[in-house]
């Protein structure tokens, strides 16, 4: 591999790439050649670091096809090191971090195989420490480090275990929430449903909700399958959306739950099938912080509502809206925190959401235990989560356009450059004017008579794509909108802005 193939893998502060073939037009690039290249380099980076030559590496999987070659790759790599293995099997990406934090020290670095959401072909590697998982300049290192074969010289033969570690985080989860309710079964009588959409999340029925007392029938996709036959495992997706809400209204559920494929992040379905997710996900959790925490700064990224806004305010916190990315929110949280406002939270729309009382790290599973917290301690009040979320302020319309660079520009140039001019040109118009706490891209405030509403116009974080995001308080609002963005942007002639004709 040269230099350049290799850095091509960096995905963030992940490592990503193609895994099987049978898309037309992807080859494989994660490679054995590459896994085991980056397994070495990382063994060597730690050693490196920690002046520990005898490290034990722990490696776990989602249910994705390509799972067991990749684990079997990075465990010859560890091994042909001299370190040691152990093998967690079947695991959600936040049971890999949880690992480094017992008492009993389990492993020095874990790696979690995975591509959260994206398509059955594709895997990747995800990396953490006891101090917290790897930032973008830590992976840009590792693959150097790969690209120059760097990696620690044989003096000893490493061993390989398994252990089964999603029951012991399972347990933790089950004694936090045992211990904050005072009762062994606070969710007695209560029907409880998850969707793990075929990914790592089936294990949350029967190894928390069960020893808690829920009725868990109606769940469904529970089982491992790499191919997502149902549905993608996502709670972004309208499809599994559709799906989930659909069984929580035919089982007559009162609380569901939606899992990513690695768990890191979640949605939920209140008890009449309406779901819980983006701003109302937001909103619900912070209803329960701000309870627990009055005053306190809720992070967020930046394609949050103004209604969501308003509702933090309400309830008496601070609305703090960042840039995308659910890394960005995280470093916020603690940067807030360190700075002494106090931050118990930085959630993305997306689901992504790390709390600080739970290392700042992002865990579906945690977050969504802690709102069963709140489930079992509003039902002997005989209220819902849907109480908490009442006087959220919710748009007309919402709507979101994806406008694409033309193949092979420099889209990140030219779309800076398209950024700047509308950010000059707004508020020459009337009835429009910038918004005062934006911190990404370009967000509009559009006036009761020209649209009622606001836009975020954006860049992508990795993809050649210039996100649109805009809501309104009234009914044809997003019309009149999108018609002032369409005329802004299709004079770019690298841009494709007829999408934003459809909500015309």
């Amino acid at each position: 591999m040269e230099r350049e193939d290799w850095l091509k893998l960096k995905s963030g502060t992940d490592v990503r790439g193609v895994a099987l073939e049978g898309v037309e037009g992807e080859h494989i690039d994660l490679t054995d050649e590459a896994v085991e290249g980056i397994i070495k380099a990382l063994c060597f980076w730690v050693a490196q670091k920690t002046g520990n030559r005898e490290l034990t590496l722990a490696v776990g999987h989602d249910s994705r096809l390509s799972a067991e070659r990749i684990v079997k790759a990075a465990a010859d790599a560890a091994v042909q090191s001299g370190c040691n293995v152990l093998l967690t099997g079947l695991s959600s990406t936040p049971s890999m971090f949880m690992l480094l934090q017992e008492k009993e020290k389990l492993a020095d670095v874990s790696v979690m195989v995975t591509a959260s959401h994206l398509p059955y072909n594709k895997n990747g590697l995800k990396f953490f420490l006891p101090a917290g998982g790897f930032e973008g300049k830590d992976v840009a290192e590792l693959l150097e480090l790969a690209a120059a074969g760097k990696a620690l010289p044989r003096t000893r033969q490493g061993t390989v275990r398994s252990m089964d570690y999603i029951g012991r985080y399972s347990e933790n989860l089950v004694a936090l929430v045992r211990a904050k309710t005072g009762r062994q079964r606070p969710l007695e009588g209560k029907k409880i449903l998850v969707d793990a959409g075929n990914g790592a999340g089936g294990f949350y029925v029967d190894k928390v909700l069960k020893p808690l007392g829920a009725d868990t029938r109606g769940s469904q996709f529970l089982e491992p399958d790499g191919r997502f036959p149902n549905h993608i495992p996502n709670p972004e997706n309208k499809d599994a959306m559709r799906s989930v809400c659909g069984a929580v209204r035919a089982n007559k559920a009162d609380f569901g739950i939606i899992f990513d494929t690695d768990v890191d992040r979640a949605g939920a379905v209140d008890q009449n099938g309406e779901e819980i997710n983006r701003n109302r996900l937001i909103a619900l959790v912070s209803a329960i912080l701000l309870r627990e925490h009055p005053g306190a700064t809720i992070v967020t990224d930046s394609v949050t509502s103004d209604g969501l806004a308003q509702f933090i305010k309400n309830h008496g916190g601070i609305h703090c809206r960042y840039k995308r990315g659910y890394r960005n929110v995280i470093d916020k949280a603690k940067e807030l925190c360190a700075a002494g406002q106090f931050a118990p939270i930085g959630i993305e729309t997306s689901g992504h959401a790390a709390l600080e009382e739970n290392y700042f790290l992002d865990d579906g599973a945690y977050l969504v235990t802690r709102i069963l917290i709140t489930v079992a301690e509003l039902a002997e009040e005989g209220k819902s989560v849907s109480d908490l979320i009442a006087d959220l302020p919710e748009p007309a319309e919402a709507a979101e356009a994806r406008l694409t660079f033309a193949a092979g520009c420099d889209f990140k140039t030219l779309g800076a450059g398209v950024l700047a001019d509308l950010q000059a040109a707004v508020p020459a118009q009337e009835g429009l004017s910038l918004a005062p706490d934006n911190h990404e891209g370009v967000r509009i405030n559009f006036d009761k008579e020209h649209g009622d509403g606001w836009a975020l116009v954006r860049m992508s974080l990795h993809e050649p794509i210039l996100p649109v995001n805009f809501e309104s308080n009234k009914e044809g609002g997003c019309a009149q909108i999108a018609a002032v963005l369409y005329a802004a942007l299709r004079r770019y002639p690298f841009l494709a802005a007829d999408c934003l004709k459809t909500y015309l």
